[in-house]
């Protein structure tokens, strides 16, 4: 089914919209979620936490991109357990991934000099947008939907050693980027 007409049936507060959601989307949620929680359980909450939210959002909310939209929605809710859990133990998948990324985006602190945390999402999307489109996946897959290092090297073809020493020039691009752009790091 089309995402408008998936998104007319939450309109209509058709029950339907969410059995069409899972069918068309789920698989994808589910994976974003396994990615950042590692806990099929704990995954499936947040997809199906994902549907509820999307039934409270629409309407008045009429998302432009649906898969996307709903990919946001099971990462914001999977990030949100995934804290919950490390504030009761640490470490995880997670706690690497994010870890990687502690060098080049600013601590809380350095955000202040910032008016806006949208700013700096314009400026890391700007930096994006100069990458080359195989690069910029292989980030947003990396730091975005969380994937391992060893499945994203498979499907491109590359050892896992060779894509890691990608990613940590990647991030040393974006410390420079960010640094140019002013964002206290």
């Amino acid at each position: 089914m089309e995402d408008t007409k998936i998104i007319d049936l939450y309109w209509r507060r058709d029950e339907r919209a969410i059995a069409e959601t899972d069918s068309k989307y789920g698989i994808y949620c589910h994976a974003v979620s396994m990615n950042i929680l590692g806990v099929r359980e704990d995954a499936e909450e947040c997809v199906n936490d994902t549907y509820t939210r999307a039934w409270n959002a629409m309407p008045p909310e009429r998302p432009g991109r649906l898969r996307l939209w709903l990919a946001r929605i099971t990462r914001n809710l999977s990030f949100n357990r995934w804290n919950r859990d490390r504030a009761q133990k640490r470490g995880g998948n997670m706690y690497v991934l994010l870890s990687e990324l502690d060098e080049c985006i600013p601590d809380p602190k350095g955000i202040e000099q910032i008016e806006d945390a949208k700013e700096l999402g314009g400026i890391i999307n700007a930096w994006l947008a100069c990458l080359t489109e195989k690069d910029c996946t292989v980030f947003m897959r990396r730091y975005w939907a969380g994937e391992s290092v060893t499945d994203i090297a498979r499907s491109c073809g590359m050892s896992a050693n060779a894509l890691s020493q990608k990613l940590a020039r990647m991030r040393r691009n974006l410390r420079k980027y960010l640094g140019e752009e002013g964002v206290a790091l």
